[in-house]
């Protein structure tokens, strides 16, 4: 006797026979119930009465020969209803009338029923487990750093402020600080966290809350040690999705492309020289936005390189705790398929120095006090990633929107659910 626990998301009658499809634990595919009028005319009055989206229980045996397409099916001996919708639902659970993408936002609850929406986020979950089992795998520590703050990590006017009890708090931009503060204390750090940031940004690829993987590594010789971190990372993700997620991306219709390693370091006086080319007015130490990413992208996979490190970026367009090497930067960026997946680089680990990064900043040092104290204490050369989960996702499954990647999206508009 098997069991059976999940939703009715389809009731088809032919003759004496009922069809009813229960999408159950968190499979892909429905399982069938047959029910036959000739083996129990009150189960078969009760299976064909059933409304779309009830929580069921259904009792029965497996056959010896299936014959649903769906590949699985269920003799039914029993159902049990234990829960009926009170109104018609919101999104088809048959998935033949697609939903917008504003609908799905509005109800990804129920829309998890449907098996695009619990694939990608299989995928979600497989992507995070494979993080953790390569850091885990290279000696670093999981920490959990703080998310209501006393200062942002990059300053200016992108924090969102709150009132902590009568003083001035905000919450966490990255864990930045609070991570290169652990260099001081043990080699090798890494979290899976939230980032809040409050731009008025309202694009495909942007949100104001996003999660990220951050990795800080003690003991490093340049930029390239953090480089040589983040791309196997990056390939060790992409691998275990290709490799396990084989049914999640066929109910998707995509395929995700592995990189060789190692991945291409493009210099940023080539990248000027590329959007000129491509008939961008750029100057030297200008940031490189979408437009600018998006060329990059096509122009790098026609040469064969679908993902690319961008390397040593003029310092004027990176934060304080850059390390700095002339008018240039020890620092990187990934792009992966045209988007900006990570950024990084080698920090700046000597007090003065730093100190005085601050101050060309901008910032004022004396509100950096409780993290400057830690460079006093014998701060190894280090340096670091933060790796956009979202972005990451949305890039690797092909994805035009990054809210179609993220359970309940926190934008300018979006608040609830």
């Amino acid at each position: 006797m098997e069991r059976v626990a999940g939703w009715v998301s389809e009731v088809r009658r032919l003759g004496g026979i009922v069809f009813v499809e229960v999408i159950s634990n968190l499979d892909l595919k429905p399982i069938t119930v047959v029910v036959k009028k000739s083996k129990s005319r009150e189960l078969w009055d009760r299976a064909r009465r059933l409304k779309l989206g009830a929580a069921v229980i259904v009792e029965g045996e497996v056959p010896e020969k299936v014959i649903s397409r769906k590949g699985r099916e269920l003799h039914a001996t029993n159902i049990r209803v234990v829960s009926e919708p009170v109104e018609l639902p919101p999104i088809d659970p048959t998935g033949k009338t697609k939903a917008l993408m504003e609908t799905v936002l509005n109800y990804r609850y129920f829309a998890l029923r449907l098996p695009e929406q619990r694939a990608i986020f299989r995928i979600r979950a497989t992507a995070v487990d494979a993080a953790r089992e390569f850091f885990k795998a290279h000696g670093f520590l999981e920490v959990h750093t703080p998310k209501i703050c006393g200062a942002g990590a990059e300053g200016g006017a992108t924090v969102f402020e709150l009132d902590y009890f009568g003083r001035r708090a905000f919450l966490s931009q990255s864990p930045q600080l609070y991570k290169q503060m652990l260099m001081c204390g043990v080699p090798r750090v890494y979290e899976i966290t939230p980032y809040f940031r409050a731009e008025k940004f309202n694009t495909p690829r942007h949100l104001n809350e996003s999660w990220g993987i951050d990795a800080e590594m003690a003991f490093i010789e340049g930029p390239e040690d953090v480089m040589a971190v983040l791309e196997r990372l990056v390939r060790h993700i992409l691998s275990r999705i290709a490799e396990e997620c084989r049914e999640e991306l066929e109910v998707l219709g995509r395929e995700v492309r592995v990189p060789e390693l190692p991945l291409k370091r493009l210099n940023y006086d080539e990248a000027i020289e590329i959007l000129r080319n491509e008939g961008f007015n750029v100057r030297w130490g200008d940031d490189f936005g979408a437009d600018e990413e998006r060329v990059l992208g096509r122009v790098m996979a026609e040469e064969g390189h679908y993902a690319f490190f961008l390397v040593e970026y003029p310092w004027q367009a990176k934060p304080f705790y850059i390390m700095r090497e002339g008018d240039r930067s020890r620092s990187f960026d990934l792009d992966y398929g045209g988007l900006e997946l990570a950024s990084g680089g080698q920090r700046e680990h000597r007090y003065e120095v730093l100190r005085e990064n601050m101050l060309l900043k901008g910032l004022n040092p004396e509100a950096f006090t409780f993290y400057l104290e830690a460079f006093k204490l014998g701060m190894p050369p280090h340096g670091g990633f933060g790796l956009g989960l979202d972005r990451l996702l949305m890039a690797a499954l092909g994805f035009n929107n990054i809210r179609e990647v993220v359970l309940f999206p926190r934008d300018r508009q979006r608040l609830i659910p």
